[in-house]
């Protein structure tokens, strides 16, 4: 048997496979747990839409049948018929109870054979089989070879990224391969991309940043094609949201609620940056005039009950209200509901308002296109899909979410042009139509797939081959100010070297600067956003892609620290002054120094004497950082080598000053560049493992890299085993 696109009919027969989770025709359970989220919805969208294209014949969502006291007797039916072209069909494997994502793995291949009974007992098998997961990847992988059935695959999330993710809540790999069985869901993935005809995203930046990290991953194989957005949901303006319940809640802490509305709708998370859209409306005496701000982040009943990293954003945003005197004009409401959230985006519409969605990092965006579709202009942050968003949809701004001059500038050109927004607004809701609704994904969806059934676009194979190693087993370091900022065509032909071998090697930025001065440099210069951010001395660490905060290394930091004593004991002490509060962080107080008049040993002395656990940090001559005693460059990337398990020995160090030095010093092999601080690692000259290169900043690297052999044998000549 084999698929019959050339038989009678020409009508598509289509299988999708989801299997973890819990999946029926209504009501889905969506946050139930970690297996029935936005995966679960979105399938079951795919599904009910390819089933309205009238060259499809039938559509089957191939799923995990579970029989459990504990869930809907829904789960338990072998089939659900949802309409004449559609239906769920529920496969036998493993036990009987409902049992998480990270258990099936035993079980996949009885799924596998199971769905490929299935196909022998009807008269025909599908035209493409599409897996939607890791697990389903492995079970699509096995029937599309079994079968000669083309496989197109959606990842939802990967491996190799989530690993990143599960480091940053403080797992340790042992814990994450116990838990996650990592190795085999990084398998299974590497196994779909050697066998899918394609592989579906949702942006560009899916695929540069977390697809080309896989062995088996080719540029010809991946395809973008967003996720429809329901159009029935979100929608304009109907005409009755400024006199509903709901606005009211809304508004009513507003001094003028008719003004427009400047919305902002996200978690309460430091990476979607909302602090800076209160600056810039704060900095606006033009904003605040024309329009209110409401900032929809989250539910709260009382904010000290919430997680630190929600305390703290929201702390953050009452302190930038009481700085700009926003009272009456800003709106943090307590709760809404999921369902509400159409309503709130048409009310914003319907105030003449803008959303705007300021994030470091943004991945998709479906906000920016559920704003649009609800007739609303967008302000957008330019990193990741909202550049594809606003290529689409020419319906907003984008603007540097590190620079909250360019949200005000944004902000005050969209509110100031009645004319100029009226035209975003409509060529947002035709490209949220043309790009974004599920009949323009289903549209893009079978223009991709009926070459490949027909065998006119099948995929040519390239000869890739796996690595022996699962995951990455060196590590480069690097500051920024005194390695990076100088020579730009070495340092594009360093990036160069490291994007060549970005499979194998860990790219690490360690600074003194914050996250935010960070992230604003390595733009300025045009680095890649690196692995791993180790910011504030060492006192904090963020991972790609999505800049996740390692929590675990935060709570380790917060062993007997007292900043508030730190800065009393200091407060009169000649020669030091504090740097300005953009400097300061909660594990990080700062200090400029002048050397002649104030001593750094008798400043150790003192805290000392007071009972203060702390590292005193001189960096180049005039900057004095206070941090934890667990905290320093050196300790965080010892706790990043040990979470990654890298050997220090297969870490390359690469410094310019005193405050790099503890990460030179012990195992790992380190270059000093060539500049003008590297008097303050002079002492280090006997080491053997620490190479002082003869060129400066990016040159001096390069020169490291070809001392250290490090994309080869990774290791000092001067213990290289002698030949013969």
């Amino acid at each position: 048997m084999k698929p019959s696109s050339d038989a009678s009919s020409d009508a598509l027969h289509i299988a999708l496979i989801s299997i973890h989770g819990l999946i029926r025709g209504h009501d889905l359970e969506l946050g139930r747990d970690a297996d029935t989220g936005g995966q679960t919805l979105y399938v079951l969208e795919l599904a009910q839409a390819l089933a309205r294209r009238p060259g499809v014949a039938e559509v089957e969502l191939f799923t995990r049948r579970v029989e459990d006291p504990a869930v809907s007797d829904d789960y338990a039916q072998q089939t659900e018929q949802l309409n004449d072209k559609l239906k769920i069909v529920r496969i036998d494997a493993g036990p009987k109870a409902y049992i998480s994502k990270e258990q099936l793995w035993d079980h996949l291949d009885v799924f596998a054979d199971n769905m490929a009974n299935y196909f022998r007992r009807k008269a025909r098998l599908p035209d493409i089989v599409h897996s939607h997961y890791a697990d389903a990847g492995y079970v699509g992988s096995l029937l599309a070879n079994q079968f000669s059935i083309p496989l197109i695959h959606t990842g939802h999330s990967l491996g190799r990224v989530k690993r990143a993710r599960l480091i940053a809540s403080g797992l340790n790999t042992d814990q994450i391969e116990n838990l996650y069985n990592m190795s085999r869901r990084i398998d299974a993935e590497e196994h779909t991309l050697a066998t899918a005809e394609r592989v579906i995203t949702s942006t560009h930046q899916e695929i540069e940043e977390q697809y080309e990290i896989y062995d088996f991953y080719q540029p010809e194989q991946m395809r973008v094609i967003p996720p429809g957005t329901n159009l029935q949901h979100f929608k304009p303006p109907q005409g009755n949201e400024l006199s509903g319940e709901l606005y009211q809640r809304l508004s009513q802490h507003l001094k003028e609620p008719d003004k427009p509305i400047i919305l902002a709708l996200s978690r309460p998370d430091q990476r979607k940056n909302i602090s800076a859209l209160v600056e810039a409306y704060g900095e606006s005496s033009q904003l605040q005039d024309k329009a209110n701000l409401v900032i929809v982040a989250g539910n709260r009943d009382d904010v000290d009950d919430l997680e630190s990293g929600a305390q703290e954003v929201f702390h953050k945003l009452w302190a930038s209200i009481d700085r700009y005197d926003l009272y009456g004009k800003v709106a943090l409401p307590k709760h809404h509901y999921r369902s509400e959230v159409p309503e709130i985006y048409r009310i914003a519409a319907a105030s003449g308002g803008v959303f705007v969605n300021p994030a470091l990092t943004e991945p998709f965006g479906l906000t920016l296109i559920e704003a649009a579709a609800s007739g609303l202009p967008i302000v957008a942050t330019e990193d990741g899909g909202p550049r594809d968003i606003l290529s689409n949809c020419h319906n907003g701004i984008l603007i540097d979410p590190l620079e909250p001059k360019t949200i005000t500038s944004a902000l005050e050109d969209i509110l100031a042009h009645a004319a100029k927004t009226k035209e975003m607004i409509q060529q947002g809701l035709q490209g949220v139509q043309t790009h974004y609704s599920w009949e323009a994904h289903t549209q893009s969806y079978l223009e991709m797939i009926c070459p490949i059934i027909k065998e006119a676009e099948r995929l040519e194979r390239k000869p890739l081959t796996r690595r022996q190693g699962l995951y990455k087993d060196r590590a480069f370091v690097s500051t920024l100010d005194q390695n990076l900022m100088e020579y730009p065509q070495a340092l594009q032909q360093m990036l160069a070297k490291l994007k060549e071998n970005r499979k194998t090697t860990l790219f690490i930025i360690a600074t003194g600067r914050r996250l935010d001065s960070a992230l604003r440099l390595l733009k300025q210069h045009r680095i890649p956003e690196p692995d791993v951010l180790i910011t504030s001395g060492g006192t904090e660490i963020n991972y790609a892609p999505k800049l996740t905060t390692d929590k675990a290394w935060e709570h380790h930091l917060d062993y007997h620290w007292m900043p508030h004593r730190v800065r009393a004991i200091l407060k009169d002490y000649p020669g030091l002054k504090l740097q300005p509060k953009s400097e300061q962080t909660h594990f990080k107080v700062s200090y400029f120094i002048d050397t002649e008049i104030a001593n750094l040993e008798e400043i150790k002395c003192l805290l000392h004497q007071e009972e203060q656990s702390v590292n005193a940090m001189l960096s180049f001559g005039q900057y004095l950082d206070i941090l934890p005693i667990r905290a320093s460059k050196g300790m965080a990337l010892r706790y990043v080598a040990d979470r990654w398990q890298i050997p220090l020995e297969k870490i390359l160090v690469a410094g310019g000053s005193g405050a790099d030095e503890d990460m030179m010093r012990g195992n790992a092999l380190a270059v000093v560049v060539a500049n003008r601080h590297d008097e303050e690692l002079s002492q280090l000259t006997d080491l053997k493992h620490i190479y002082f290169a003869k060129n400066s900043y990016e040159k001096g690297i390069l020169e490291a890299f070809d001392y250290y052999d490090f994309f080869g044998t990774c290791q000092s000549p001067l213990t290289a085993p002698k030949e013969g």
